[in-house]
């Protein structure tokens, strides 16, 4: 089961709740149990986050979702993206979007950097206001902005680093899949890094895809890329083939490759195959505690574990408490 926390949610939010907006009607609208709403460790369906996404920016006609000083109409992203399919290289593709960005806000621009020869990147640089203190705005743009350089040149972007200029969130277990590369917080900017080859990749959509990509925007740039690279390929495995749960040689030989290649290939994303296997169980159990009255010997069998108390304990560690207190609240 693909679930996402509860807490992205929220974060979509919290420029509209800076205004005094509740939100917690919005979450309901969506789908999203009132029991879920107060829960901090709720696991969502990624269609309920990117429903939300959609309304708020309909309803309120902001696609900055109220985080900037002042709306972002909607077509302001479009704009954007037809200035990045003008040009013959991601680079110039990149700095296209930078200068209609700086047109349309006030508060902060993209910055076209580097570290070394090796590395090439795209900080946010903020101008001294409120929407710098935000850290849901610097995860929002982060997303956004990898998921579009990455569909510019025909979806496939690996980042090297993700840089956060703020201290590291209780919540940021849920970053694997929306930031799958290494991250270091209390960073001067917030910024994404990438091989700086890879800059040199020839733009490949044209106005037909825009326009698949615009109206398909939500789903596009802000929901976890699963069917993506090889940590995509293992996840998927690793879900088809529940309860059994295989181990590394075995799912490397499922996705033709020896277990080196695979430690290799997945390092290189940012993961590894343990990260990929307990995150996903973690996101099983979570769920299924959620909307399931399964007892916890079922579903430790069901999550692979010897017995209960092995899930109790790694449960414990995910989370911070018992799966049976965690049921009961």
């Amino acid at each position: 089961m693909s679930t996402v926390g509860i807490e992205f949610a929220h974060n979509l939010l919290s420029g509209w709740r800076a205004r005094g907006m509740d939100g917690r009607a919005l979450l309901l609208e969506v789908g999203i149990p009132e029991a879920a709403i107060a829960q901090r460790h709720a696991r969502i369906a990624p269609g309920q986050l990117a429903q939300l996404l959609k309304m708020l920016i309909e309803r309120y006609d902001d696609e900055g979702l109220g985080m900037f000083s002042r709306p972002s109409k909607r077509g302001s992203f479009a704009l954007q993206v037809r200035a990045g399919i003008a040009a013959p290289t991601l680079d110039v593709a990149i700095r296209h979007i930078a200068h209609v960005f700086r047109l349309l806000h006030d508060d902060l621009s993209l910055q076209r950097v580097s570290e070394g020869p090796e590395l090439a990147g795209v900080a946010l640089r903020f101008q001294p206001c409120a929407a710098a203190a935000n850290p849901h705005l610097h995860e929002f743009l982060l997303r956004v902005y990898w998921r579009l350089f990455a569909w510019l040149v025909g979806g496939q972007l690996p980042p090297v680093r993700f840089d956060f200029a703020y201290a590291r969130p209780a919540y940021c277990e849920g970053y694997g899949p929306i930031f799958p590369a290494p991250w270091r917080f209390d960073a001067e900017c917030s910024a994404m890094w990438f091989e700086t080859e890879r800059l040199q990749m020839p733009v490949c959509r044209d106005e037909n895809a825009l326009r698949s990509f615009v109206a398909d925007g939500p789903v596009q740039v802000i929901l976890p890329s699963r069917d993506t690279g090889i940590s995509g390929r293992l996840r998927n495995h690793l879900q088809r083939t529940q309860p059994q749960w295989p181990d590394l040689e075995h799912s490397a030989a499922a996705l033709h490759l020896s277990p080196s290649a695979l430690q290799r290939r997945l390092a290189a994303e940012g993961t590894s195959f343990q990260a990929l296997k307990t995150q996903l169980r973690r996101e099983v159990a979570i769920y299924r505690l959620h909307t399931s009255r399964i007892s916890l010997g079922q579903l430790a069998e069901e999550l692979g574990f010897a017995d209960t108390a092995a899930f109790q304990r790694a449960f414990k560690s995910w989370t911070g408490q018992p799966p049976g207190a965690f049921r009961q609240r």
